[in-house]
């Protein structure tokens, strides 16, 4: 018999240290032939020892379940849902995962290798600069944190080192108000601006970097989100002046909309023609936009579906339709994140603990099954490389 490699070994003994752990199981569809491509990694935000379920992801887009998943965080879950986009993020070089360890007030690094597994990187856990981490921003080796406890509700700037240590910037801790309550933060695609939600008071934040990589903030920031409850949003990959924001609290059902701005040099945010956009759909939360920058797909987590966009070159959005999540009921639709070919869309369903698998033909969506997540996870955020 063959002897267990030292990283076999490793893998061994992290399982028998995770706590009621269960590894996933595979795709209702999993593919037997279809090479691995690259890896998806969720949050699990496990109570007590935090986790980060893995997987390999396959040419076709389906998936199985990395070996040792899932991996230990380094800091604590909440056990509950975080009620935030991108609680998990890779690094801008594709060698960590950055996690947030919401029930700890803690964000964790941990490096990936070769084969998609996870290792936490010396020192990598540290303080979030505030209380309950829910969304983390990455931008070269700019990190950013929104906290979101009602003590130290805040944004904090850190360094990502090459060991990939996290340190706080200096005068980088932007202080907010305890019911502001933060769902986002995240920045737009040449770094020069961060923007964030304020779920709690309808607001969106938006700063410029200076050079030392602290958040200044624009003119006449906070702005007002044209819709209550601001949460997902995402800047268009193909024009870093134009962000979108989903309104996830607007009253009555089939209410939600996605607001569209145009984020001037200064950060200064204006809205783009007859902003906000209906989608007949209830509590719009979470937001991802095609590669090429033609479609936006909202999460509608009130009413267990996505809804489709095209965006037109100057920002206005048009509904193409909605595609029901699942005929399962409650599944908790919530953060979504597509594949680098843009060829497929992941979707945590975290009522159900499970990721849904839907194939991508520019605007339309189709179901491909779903795999499910580790026992006693409470899932938060998608990263996918």
């Amino acid at each position: 018999m063959r002897l267990l490699t030292q990283k076999w070994l490793g893998r061994l003994l992290l399982g028998l240290l995770t706590v009621a752990a269960v590894p996933a199981t595979a795709s209702a569809a999993p593919s037997h032939t279809s090479p691995v491509v690259g890896h998806v990694y969720i949050d699990d935000n496990t109570t007590g020892v935090n986790t980060i379920a893995a997987f390999d992801r396959h040419a076709d887009g389906s998936l199985t379940a990395e070996p040792g998943s899932p991996f230990i965080a380094g800091g604590q879950g909440t056990g509950s849902g975080l009620a935030s986009q991108g609680a998990i993020q890779l690094s801008s070089d594709g060698r960590f995962v950055i996690a947030a360890d919401a029930g700890s007030n803690q964000v964790s690094v941990l490096r990936i290798e070769r084969d998609g597994a996870l290792r936490v990187v010396p020192n990598g856990v540290v303080p979030s600069g505030g209380a309950t981490p829910v969304s983390v921003a990455v931008h070269g080796d700019i990190v950013y944190v929104a906290n979101a406890g009602a003590a130290d509700t805040n944004y904090s700037g850190f360094r990502l080192g090459d060991g990939g240590v996290l340190r706080p910037i200096p005068g980088a801790t932007i202080a907010l108000p305890s019911d502001a309550q933060p769902g986002d933060v995240l920045f737009n695609g040449d770094g020069t601006r961060l923007v964030g939600t304020r779920v709690g008071t309808s607001q969106v934040d938006s700063f410029t970097i200076d050079h030392w990589g602290r958040a200044i903030a624009a003119p006449g920031s906070p702005f007002p989100a044209q819709g209550l409850g601001p949460f997902g949003s995402e800047f268009r990959p193909t024009d870093p002046d134009q962000l979108f924001v989903s309104n996830a609290h607007n009253v009555g059902a089939g209410t939600g909309t996605v607001s569209a701005f145009n984020d001037g040099p200064d950060g200064t945010l204006t809205p783009i023609g007859s902003s906000p956009f209906g989608d007949l759909q209830t509590a719009p939360c979470w937001v991802e936009i095609s590669h090429d920058g033609k479609f936006l797909f909202a999460v509608n987590t009130g009413s267990g579906s996505i809804s489709r966009y095209a965006i037109a070159p100057g920002g206005a959005l048009t509904l193409l339709g909605s595609t029901q999540v699942s005929a399962q009921a409650g599944v908790g639709a919530v953060d979504p994140r597509l594949s680098p070919d843009g060829r497929t869309l992941y979707l945590d369903e975290s009522t159900a603990k499970a990721i849904g698998v839907f194939s991508v033909d520019g605007g339309s969506l189709t179901g491909q099954g779903s795999v499910a997540l580790p026992a006693g996870a409470a899932p938060a955020g998608l990263a996918v490389r």
